[in-house]
């Protein structure tokens, strides 16, 4: 069974990344494969967290989808993107570099899947109104949403896995990763012209065009707005709180999208058109595969592999879990793995026997985890999001042209975290 839970997960992935068959309809297939086979039945699949579709993610996206279709008819998102653009002076480069800082800053208060949902319609109607492609700029977001996520517990749903099983707080992922963050931010930042060369350049008409567009007169619906604007207040504190409250983020973002619907009174239609179908389709796929190689100990062994080489050495444990981390969560969704790697990390914490060198653990796992989202297209949910985006809004974004954009942001990002790891907490420690 073990090997065709491997056999099913690698063919699956390589039709992803060929990227010539439709990516919902090979991860279905594949989920249909280990039910028939049977690797996984029906209570793993619906029942299980270890091995199960996490239901989480699913109906927050569902939730979250429905709230930004509503938002969408009163004409708030065509404001945002006249208003970045004007204050951008219409150049590119300094549109992305905006709304990378926006989306990084508000993935560490939301989850980054939210900041993505919020975030994709404002940058498709920047780049509609100066007749630039969007791909890019779609790009560049969920990469800085992978990375801003990971300052806060609330930002990355690896995060809260953690945090759960190592007891920490929100204060201390603050304390602990939003350094590591903000550095990995500059660098990114820094990065852009040479990620994206020949994407920043736009006619000089069209900036004119939109420098003399009034931000104001794009608002359609001011009692519509209101509405939203309460409801979404409600939500956030509903995500940022969710701990005291005792209420997932998920049944947050379902209670104000019903809560949405009652009060703006729109039609069905209007309220699930901005529903991506085909991109929930994909994650539950993607997660019974993923829960046929947990079941049958597969992404447990490969882990354990990975950590029990380094022989209790405090250092070497620290660097092969951020090493090993970063490219298995991006090659995998980095929930299930996370979810895998928690007892195990869990028992070397144990055995090293200090807070500083147990605790630097949890800060590795983290790291790799969430900086290894952006290196491909499947590593992390906000990319599937955006890329099921950029799909329907007619800009395409291929498995292989994410890829070979991640492979050198998360390079970056490691690079970075490992002499931040060694330096804070075995030389200053």
């Amino acid at each position: 069974m073990t090997f065709l839970a491997i056999a099913v997960f690698v063919t699956a992935y390589a039709l992803i990344a060929a990227d010539r068959i439709n990516k919902t309809l090979v991860a279905l297939t594949g989920a249909a494969a280990v039910v028939i086979l049977p690797i996984i039945d029906s209570d793993d699949i619906f029942y299980s967290h270890k091995t199960g579709i996490d239901w989480d993610v699913i109906f927050l996206l569902l939730g979250m989808m429905i709230i930004v279709s509503v938002l969408r008819q009163t004409g708030v998102f065509e404001y945002v993107a006249i208003w970045s653009a004007k204050r951008a002076k219409g150049s590119p480069l300094r549109i992305m570099i905006l709304l990378v800082l926006v989306t990084a800053f508000a993935s560490a208060l939301l989850d980054n899947v939210t900041t993505v949902l919020l975030i994709a319609p404002v940058t498709l109607l920047v780049c509609d109104r100066l007749e630039i492609n969007a791909a890019p700029f779609l790009m560049a977001e969920v990469f800085a949403s992978n990375i801003g996520g990971a300052a806060t517990l609330v930002g990355d749903p690896p995060n809260i896995i953690i945090a759960s099983r190592a007891g920490l707080s929100f204060n201390a992922f603050l304390l602990h990763m939003a350094p590591i963050v903000a550095i990995v931010m500059i660098a990114f930042i820094a990065l852009l012209p040479r990620l994206f060369p020949g994407s920043f350049t736009v006619d000089a008409n069209r900036v004119a065009d939109v420098m003399a567009l009034e931000e104001h007169e794009a608002i359609r619906d001011r009692g519509l707005l209101i509405k939203c604007s309460l409801v979404l207040a409600g939500v956030f504190t509903g995500f940022i709180g969710h701990s005291a409250l005792h209420m997932a983020p998920s049944l947050v973002a379902l209670l104000g999208a019903g809560v949405l619907i009652v009060i703006s009174r729109m039609e069905r239609s209007d309220y699930l058109s901005g529903v991506e179908w085909e991109t929930l389709l994909f994650f539950a796929g993607l997660f019974v595969m993923v829960g046929a190689l947990v079941k049958t100990g597969v992404i447990a062994e490969l882990a354990r592999a990975a950590t029990e080489i380094t022989g209790g050495n405090a250092l070497l444990t620290t660097m092969g879990i951020l090493g090993v981390s970063a490219p298995v969560s991006g090659i995998i969704d980095n929930i299930p793995y996370v979810a895998t790697m928690t007892p195990i990390v869990a028992e070397l914490s144990t055995s090293l026997g200090t807070d500083q060198h147990s605790n630097v653990l949890w800060w590795a796992l983290a790291l790799g985890a969430d900086f290894g989202g952006n290196l491909t297209a499947v590593g992390a949910s906000a990319n599937v999001v955006m890329l099921g985006i950029a799909r329907r809004a007619g800009n395409p974004i291929t498995f292989w042209e994410f890829t070979r954009k991640g492979i050198v942001v998360t390079a970056v990002s490691v690079a970075l975290a490992a002499p931040y790891l060694w330096l804070r907490y075995f030389v200053f420690g």
